[in-house]
C-alpha cells in the first residue's frame, strides 16, 4: 500500500507502486492534461516517476513558476533536437535555462542565418505538434561516452567523461534525438507550444576563450501566448527606450574605446546628473548625515585589513608609486571608517552617519560593459551609519521610509523588497546573526511593506536588504540596500566608548538609495523613455518665434525665465514653426512656447505641453509670471 499525500491535506491510497502521472489521472482527467511534472517529497520529478512508498506529492503545471522553468528547459532540448534534424552535422553542447528563455550552443560549420533560425523554429513547431513522447533514461557513465562518441557529438562525450565513472548517466530520448540531461522534463513535445527563437551569437566552449567559439542560440518560451506577447512588446519598448540611443538623440552623454567603460558627460547629460546629486545631496541634510569625501587612491595595506585585496583584487585598478602598491577604491566603505576613527568616539555620538558621492572603479570584464548599466567608473550615493547594535533596527526603519520617499519623488511606486540572510560561510556568532536579521525584519515590518526572504544570500559579514524597483515596462532593477556590518568596524579597528566606558566596536550599516549614480540615471532615461520629468528635464522650455518680428519678446520671456531659476533656450531660426515644434517635441522638451504676434501684443505666452510620443496639448495663452508659477509648482511637485 503506497500512501500519496497532497498539498491541501488530502490523502489516496494505492494497492502498489504509483507514478506521478497516475496520481494526477486518479483526481481528474483535466489534472492528468496539465501535468507537466511532479514535486515528491520536495524534489521535482518527471511525471513517469514512480512512488513505491509513502510520500508528499504536488502535481506541477503550467501554472506553476517550476511548470514555466521546466516547459523552457524542454524547449531547449526540442531546440536541439530540430537542429539536428535540419543541421545532421551540427554538434551539440549545452542549453540551459535563463530569465524569460534559454539558450543552446551549437558547433556547426558555417554560422547560423537569419533564414535558418526561421527554419529551426518551424520545424519546432512541427515537432510540438506531433507530441513525441520524452523519456528518461539511465546508462553506465562509460556506455554513454562511447554512445556519443560513435555519433560524432564530441562535446557531449568530453562532458559525460568528466562525470565520476561510478555515477549512472542521465539521458532522455524523444523521437530519434537523445540528450543528455539531469531533468526533469516535460512528458511529450506537445506541451511546448509557445516559444520564438530570438538571435544568435558567439559564446566559447566551457566559457574559456582558449576554446572553440561555439552559437548560442537563444529563445523565449512561454506558457500562454499572450504572456509572450506581452513579453515580445516589453522587448520592442526596451529597444525604444535603450538609453544608449537615447543619449545620442538627446545629446547626454557618450562612451568610447579609448575609455572603455568610462562615460564622457555632456552638458545636457550632467545638468540630469546634478538634479539628481543636489536631489540626494538634500536628502542627506535633511536626514542626519554628514557628507565626506575621501581619496580615490589608499594604500594596499588598507585594502589588506578590510579583506578587498584578498577577495577582490581582481576587480581592482592598481598602480604603484615609490616602491609602495596602491589601488583605486572600488568602493567606499574603508575610507568611512577612517573618518569614523579620527577621533575618538562616545555612545553619545552614535548614531554617527556619513554621505559621500563616492566616485569608484572596478575592473569588469570587457564582455560585462553594458552603456552607462554597468561601467568601470562609476559614483555612488553611498553612505555609512555607525551605530549600536540596539539602533541597527530603528536606523533600518527609517531608511525604508526615506528610500520609499526618494523613489517616489523619481517616479517609482513599485518596489520589491528582500531579505538576504545568513550564508553558509560567514563571520561572526550565530548569535549576532540573530540580532542583525531580526533587526533588518522588524524594519521592514514596522515599514509595512511586503517583503521575502533569500535564506542563505546575505554577505559573509552580515544580513542585508535589496530593494528593486519595477520600471514603466515591468522591468526590474536591484538600486538600492542596506547591509549589517559587524566585520570590517572589525578589521579597521573603529570602536566607541561605552556607557560604562568600555571600548565597544560599532555596528557598521553600508546603505544606498539610487547606488551608481550612472545606472540609476540610465534606469531613468529608460523609465521615462527619455521624457524625463520636468524637475530633471535638461532643458525644461524652448521659447520659439513665429516670425523674426517676436525675436525680441522671446528674448525678453526668456530672460524672465532664467531669472526664476528655468531651464529655457530660445530658438529664434529662421525656420517654419511647425518644423521646430516637431524638432523640440523630438528632444523631448516638456515645455515648448510658441510665441507670434499676438503674444507679443498681449505680453504672455503659449505654452505647448510635450508627453512621450512626441505629441503635445497647447495651453491658453497666461501671462509669463502665471507660467512660471505653473513650472515653480510642477517642480515642487516632482510629477
Amino acid at each position: 500500500m503506497v500512501t500519496v499525500t497532497l498539498p491541501d491535506g488530502s490523502v489516496r491510497q494505492f494497492d502498489k507502486a504509483v507514478s506521478v502521472s497516475e496520481v494526477a489521472a486518479s483526481i481528474g482527467a483535466g489534472l492528468a492534461k496539465a501535468a507537466l511534472a511532479g514535486k515528491v517529497d520536495g524534489r521535482l520529478v518527471d511525471t513517469s516517476f514512480v512512488m513505491e512508498k509513502d510520500a508528499k506529492l504536488s502535481i506541477v503545471t503550467d501554472k506553476d513558476a517550476e511548470g514555466l522553468e521546466l516547459i523552457r528547459h524542454s524547449t531547449a532540448h526540442l531546440l536541439a533536437y530540430a537542429v539536428k534534424e535540419l543541421f545532421p552535422e551540427a554538434q551539440v553542447t549545452i542549453g540551459p535555462v535563463i530569465e524569460n528563455g534559454f539558450y543552446y550552443d551549437f558547433s556547426y560549420k558555417r554560422p547560423f542565418t537569419p533564414e535558418d533560425l526561421a527554419a529551426i523554429e518551424r520545424r519546432m513547431s512541427e515537432l510540438s505538434k506531433k507530441d513525441i513522447p520524452v523519456s528518461r533514461e539511465v546508462w553506465k557513465r562509460d556506455d554513454a561516452v562511447k554512445f556519443f562518441e560513435s555519433i560524432g557529438e564530441k562535446y557531449k562525450a568530453e562532458i559525460i567523461a568528466a562525470i565520476p565513472s561510478n555515477e549512472d548517466i542521465s539521458l532522455y530520448r524523444e523521437g530519434d534525438f537523445i540528450d543528455l540531461c539531469r531533468g526533469p522534463h516535460v512528458p511529450s513535445t506537445g506541451k511546448l507550444r509557445v516559444f520564438k527563437l530570438m538571435k544568435v551569437a558567439g559564446a566559447y566552449w566551457r566559457g574559456d576563450s582558449k576554446n572553440e567559439m561555439l552559437q548560442r542560440v537563444y529563445g523565449t518560451a512561454w506558457a500562454k501566448k499572450e504572456d509572450q506577447e506581452a513579453y515580445l512588446h516589453m522587448l520592442e519598448e526596451a529597444e525604444k527606450r535603450d538609453h544608449r540611443r537615447l543619449a545620442k538623440q538627446l545629446d547626454l552623454f557618450h562612451m568610447q574605446e579609448e575609455a572603455p567603460g568610462l562615460v564622457f558627460w555632456h552638458p545636457k547629460g550632467w545638468v540630469v546628473w546634478q538634479q539628481v546629486e543636489q536631489y540626494m545631496r538634500k536628502v542627506y541634510q535633511d536626514n542626519g548625515y554628514q557628507e565626506i569625501r575621501c581619496p580615490q587612491i589608499l594604500d594596499r595595506s588598507l585594502w589588506e585589513k578590510s579583506g578587498h585585496w584578498e577577495n577582490y583584487k581582481d576587480n581592482m585598478f592598481t598602480t604603484e608609486s615609490e616602491k609602495r602598491d596602491y589601488a583605486l577604491k572600488p568602493m567606499n566603505c574603508p575610507g568611512h571608517v577612517q573618518v569614523y576613527n579620527a577621533d575618538l568616539r562616545s555612545y553619545r555620538d552614535l548614531p554617527l552617519r556619513y554621505g559621500e558621492f563616492g566616485a569608484c572603479h572596478r575592473n569588469e570584464a570587457s564582455g560585462a560593459l553594458h552603456g552607462i548599466m554597468r561601467v568601470r567608473g562609476f559614483t555612488q550615493d553611498d553612505g555609512h551609519i555607525f551605530c549600536t547594535q540596539e539602533q541597527i533596527q530603528p536606523e533600518c526603519a527609517d531608511f525604508i521610509n526615506l528610500l520609499i520617499s526618494v523613489y517616489k519623488d523619481f517616479g517609482f511606486t513599485d518596489v520589491i523588497y528582500r531579505l538576504s540572510t545568513r550564508p553558509a560561510k560567514r563571520v561572526g556568532s550565530d548569535e549576532v546573526w540573530d540580532i542583525a536579521e531580526k533587526a533588518l525584519a522588524d524594519a521592514l515590518n514596522a515599514a509595512g511593506v511586503p517583503w521575502e526572504e533569500n535564506p542563505g544570500e546575505g554577505a559573509f559579514y552580515g544580513p542585508k536588504i535589496e530593494f528593486s524597483l519595477k520600471d514603466s515596462i515591468g522591468r526590474v532593477w536591484q538600486c538600492g540596500t542596506m547591509q549589517v556590518d559587524f566585520s570590517m568596524p572589525l578589521r579597521l579597528g573603529a570602536e566607541y566608548v561605552a556607557e560604562d566606558n568600555s571600548r565597544k566596536v560599532p555596528v557598521m550599516l553600508h546603505r544606498a538609495i539610487v547606488g551608481s549614480m550612472e545606472r540609476f540615471i540610465g534606469i531613468l532615461i529608460e523609465n521615462h523613455a527619455g521624457a524625463l520629468p520636468l524637475w530633471l528635464a535638461p532643458v525644461q522650455v524652448v521659447a520659439m518665434n513665429v516670425t523674426e518680428h517676436q525675436a525680441a519678446y522671446v528674448q525678453e520671456v526668456v530672460a524672465e525665465l532664467k531669472s526664476a531659476g528655468i531651464r529655457v533656450v530660445p530658438d529664434l531660426r529662421n525656420e517654419k514653426i511647425s518644423y521646430k515644434i516637431r524638432e523640440h517635441s523630438l528632444q523631448k522638451v516638456p515645455y515648448q512656447l510658441v510665441i507670434g504676434d499676438k503674444e507679443v501684443q498681449a505680453k504672455t505666452v503659449t505654452a505647448r505641453v510635450s508627453d512621450r510620443k512626441g505629441s503635445g496639448e497647447n495651453l491658453a495663452p497666461m501671462p509669463v509670471a502665471d507660467f512660471v508659477l505653473r513650472l515653480k509648482n510642477e517642480v515642487a511637485e516632482r510629477k
